[in-house]
């Protein structure tokens, strides 16, 4: 099972309309572009998916869509989180878990409780999915941060089958892979900090700029999980100034505003995001060029 969490996983975004309901047809063209592009599994209703503004009845709707418009029938990883531990369990009766391969539960946010309760909310919730769970950590977000000794214990639990580090603190991702059990899977979940952690035992990356470039991504990625971090390192300097120009805005801004580039969506956000400003625009575009990506998407 955990095999299949290992290279590129694409957090995938929730394309709207102009007036904002969800654009399936485009979630359609995405879906195409990041199988062709050979990503491994597809992230659904993350933080890249807008999940905060996206009503349950959409997220299960989404959820029917992408199974039944999956080309190459990658796992799926569905975002199953919140910070009232109850709501999360009860709310997973109401999932249809029937093709989900895993859920993605974001550490609860806002409250921030402390070791112990941050342990107790991701063990009920671990004993009530039907499926394996995956941590995510990202204290930018939720305003606090998992500990290295928090998520090894934790990791204990026999559905608890990995984490999605976004700390971006190197030497906790360290601890982590020193201390974690051999299977229990970390994966970065930031784009640039990717090979990095994978020299240092992760197994691949949540992705967000995998949505517009997945095929030069994954060979990134690949590269260095078969320890060739020479081409893996250069290859990350394709993505090192497009990267800050996704999350200027706010996440998914930049990157539906690249997808927009592309002609596969449209770059509309929910509020309180607002669309990609032109100037936002105007840079990622030089960057674009100025990096070669640019004809990835001519």
């Amino acid at each position: 099972m955990s095999s299949l969490f290992h290279g590129v996983g694409v957090a995938i975004v929730t394309p709207f309309n102009t007036d904002h309901t969800i654009d399936f047809d485009g979630f359609g063209r995405v879906i195409n572009h990041v199988s062709e592009g050979g990503v491994r599994y597809i992230v659904l209703q993350g933080t890249t998916g807008e999940s905060p503004t996206v009503t349950k009845t959409e997220k299960a709707q989404l959820l029917d869509y992408l199974k039944a418009n999956n080309p190459k029938q990658l796992p799926i990883v569905y975002g199953v989180g919140g910070n009232v531990t109850s709501e999360v369990v009860s709310g997973m009766k109401a999932i249809d878990f029937q093709g989900v391969d895993a859920i993605l539960s974001v550490c609860p946010y806002y409250n921030k409780p402390g070791k112990r309760g941050v342990i107790e909310h991701f063990t009920r919730i671990a004993d009530a999915s039907p499926v394996p769970v995956i941590l995510y950590n990202i204290p930018f977000r939720t305003g606090i941060n998992m500990s290295a000794d928090t998520i090894v214990e934790l990791a204990q639990h026999p559905n608890i089958i990995g984490v999605k580090e976004a700390s971006c603190v190197i030497e906790q991702c360290m601890e982590i892979a020193r201390d974690k059990p051999d299977d229990f899977l970390l994966i970065s979940g930031d784009d640039v900090q990717g090979v990095p952690i994978i020299s240092i035992g992760g197994v691949g990356v949540m992705s967000v700029v995998a949505n517009a470039f997945p095929a030069k991504f994954t060979a990134m990625i690949d590269a260095a999980l078969q320890g060739d971090f020479k081409t893996a390192s250069h290859e990350l300097g394709h993505f090192l100034r497009i990267d800050p120009l996704l999350y200027e805005e706010g996440n998914p801004v930049g990157i539906k505003n690249i997808l927009s580039i592309m002609g596969l969506i449209l770059p509309e956000v929910r509020l309180p995001l607002m669309r990609a400003s032109d100037d936002l625009g105007e840079r990622q575009r030089a960057v674009l060029q100025q990096d070669r990506l640019l004809e990835l998407v001519a």
